[in-house]
């Protein structure tokens, strides 16, 4: 006797592709749009959808809660005060590791997701690294430094294609239409206006970094360096997002009025 029933259910499912529960089993991979659009959903700019009025709720929560913006502040808080106060090396890009495994101890005890823990850790492994192999403080902030290029550089490149990266991640966040094909607001000059503003605003802020930031590398000024990255980091991150939120619910705002009504 088979161990199984091969008999086919009404609905056209067979037994095996049956979860315990009853429901029809779904193994179709996602897409690597679907893929992205999640990953999109969930950046700072996903936490609040086209049309939709930002909140601070929303605020808080994009840029990873109290605890994300503890792991996002404390080692680079850490480094100065460290540094301020010894003037030595060693501790000061140190301690700022030790603070980032505890972050992951705790979010692996709290059977929470590391990943943001995680590439938080790294990247002040990496800082801490350079700063020991050069014996110099002022390299801490080289991995930063690059970062801010390299998205500086990524941004203008978006706006030199006409395809401004604003735009592109507000494109994923936009529901399909009633036939299922994707909304355009590159067919909107108004919207293609706004999202590009959007994107340059965003280009002042890697390109504000910059050029504060590099002078005083140069200068090797680490305590102003360490001061200045904590205010240029979450802080203005934070107000950009918000006034991005809003410019984009500019243009956005009437079609969601209209679909609540």
């Amino acid at each position: 006797m088979p161990d199984h029933d091969d008999t086919i259910r009404p609905d056209g499912v067979a037994p095996d592709d049956v979860t315990r529960d009853g429901v029809a089993r779904d193994d179709t991979l996602p897409s690597f749009n679907e893929q992205f659009r999640a990953a999109v959903a969930n950046t700072g700019l996903g936490k609040v959808a086209p049309g939709e009025a930002p909140s601070g709720h929303a605020l808080v929560a994009a840029i990873g809660g109290v605890r994300g913006l503890a792991e996002s502040v404390l080692p680079g808080l850490a480094f100065l005060v460290v540094y301020a106060i010894t003037k030595e090396l060693v501790p000061s890009v140190l301690i700022p590791v030790a603070i980032g495994v505890v972050f992951v101890v705790l979010r692996l005890l709290q059977r929470q997701s590391i990943v943001m823990s995680f590439a938080g850790i790294l990247g002040v492994a990496i800082s801490a690294g350079l700063a020991l192999i050069t014996g110099r403080a002022e390299s801490n902030f080289i991995p930063g430094i690059v970062i801010n290029a390299v998205w500086l550089v990524g941004l203008l490149v978006t706006l030199a294609i006409r395809q401004p990266l604003i735009g592109l991640v507000v494109g994923f966040l936009l529901p399909p239409n009633e036939d299922g094909s994707h909304q355009d607001w590159r067919a909107d000059p108004a919207k293609r206006r706004v999202l590009t503003v959007a994107t340059w605003l965003w280009v002042g802020l890697f390109a504000i970094r910059l050029v504060i930031e590099v002078p005083l590398y140069l200068a090797a000024q680490v305590e102003l360096l360490a001061g200045i990255k904590l205010i240029t980091g979450v802080p203005l991150y934070a107000a950009l997002l918000w006034v991005t939120w809003l410019l984009v619910r500019t243009v956005f705002k009437r079609e969601g009025d209209v679909a609540a009504v």
